[in-house]
């Protein structure tokens, strides 16, 4: 577990919102939705090694975040389970992909064996791609939601997914492989792209799909970079600390890669330093929500308390 200091032991989230209640609820909607959008079909092969990821567990975090912010703005959780459940569809595809051999060539995830190992190389491409491809199919019958309104956020997926997100990270990150010279400036841009654009999609998703105001996007526009660059400190720092069990994954692959990482540049105590900055930072953004903003304070702290 990341450390915390007094001033993120915050007694308003701790004694007035049960965060484990909340995650256990929220996760199991977006697991029922995700097991309900994806039933089997033919060929089999593929809507099997889909499922068999899709439905693999793990925290929920992006989908959950995009049901809270729908809901903070005064929407509900059904104008934006169809995103929810795109971004859970969109991330597992990310991760299907990261652990192919060509890649971060990884045997485990979520605590099971990876796509590529269950199905083969090829079945699991086309698994990722199946998915990033009904992700969006997923998001655009949306119901009930302004048209206008969905087309910002389907349009604010293909950004985060692309290559001036996610994929754009993800290259610079494998240029960087290696490398001894690369600096704070680059692997902010790594991570701010390649884990951060998603749930900064995440966040906004959700607020949009509810009308929020343009104040309210640029606040949780800010709420969402901190706690996207904390999420990745936290994984650097995990990968060191924590075992393969607490993980679900390979753990020490970013040494055993050469990568350079928060804790390789500044240590692991300045790097929980500033995962702890990032989150205060977070959470004062969403002062002026009131009490309904106690959701995704708590899940800001989370972020740094998690161990996995």
């Amino acid at each position: 577990m990341v450390k915390t200091d007094e001033k993120l032991s915050d007694k308003e989230l701790s004694l007035n919102f049960d965060l484990a209640g909340y995650l256990k609820q929220r996760k199991n909607l977006v697991e029922a939705a995700l097991d309900r959008s994806l039933p089997i079909a033919k060929p089999e092969k593929i809507y099997e090694a889909m499922r068999y990821s899709l439905l693999a567990g793990g925290k929920r975090l992006r989908p959950i975040l995009c049901l809270a912010t729908c809901e903070l703005v005064g929407g509900t959780i059904e104008m934006a389970m169809p995103t929810a459940c795109a971004l859970e569809m969109i991330h597992t595809m990310s991760l299907i992909h990261d652990d192919l051999p060509a890649m971060d060539d990884d045997d485990y995830r979520r605590g099971q064996l990876t796509n590529h190992k269950v199905y083969g190389e090829n079945i699991a491409i086309l698994a990722g791609d199946g998915l990033l491809s009904y992700a969006f199919e997923c998001a655009a019958e949306t119901e009930n939601v302004p048209s206008d309104r969905i087309v910002r956020v389907v349009a604010l997926l293909g950004r985060a997914v692309g290559a001036c997100g996610l994929v754009g990270g993800q290259v610079i990150d494998l240029e960087s492989e290696g490398k001894t010279d690369i600096t704070v400036e680059t692997l902010n841009f790594i991570h701010t792209h390649k884990t951060g654009a998603l749930l900064e999609a995440s966040v906004l998703s959700g607020a949009i799909l509810a009308g929020a105001k343009d104040e309210q996007i640029e606040q949780l526009t800010e709420y969402a970079k901190n706690i996207g660059l904390a999420f990745q400190i936290v994984d650097d720092i995990l990968d060191i600390t924590a075992t393969k069990e607490e993980l679900g994954k390979t753990a020490g692959k970013d040494l055993q890669a050469q990568k350079a990482t928060f804790p390789s540049i500044w240590g692991l105590e300045e790097s929980q330093a500033q995962a702890r900055k990032l989150v205060e930072s977070a959470i004062e953004q969403l002062n002026s929500f009131g009490e309904k903003a106690l959701p995704l304070q708590a899940l800001a702290k989370f972020i740094i308390d998690r161990k996995n």
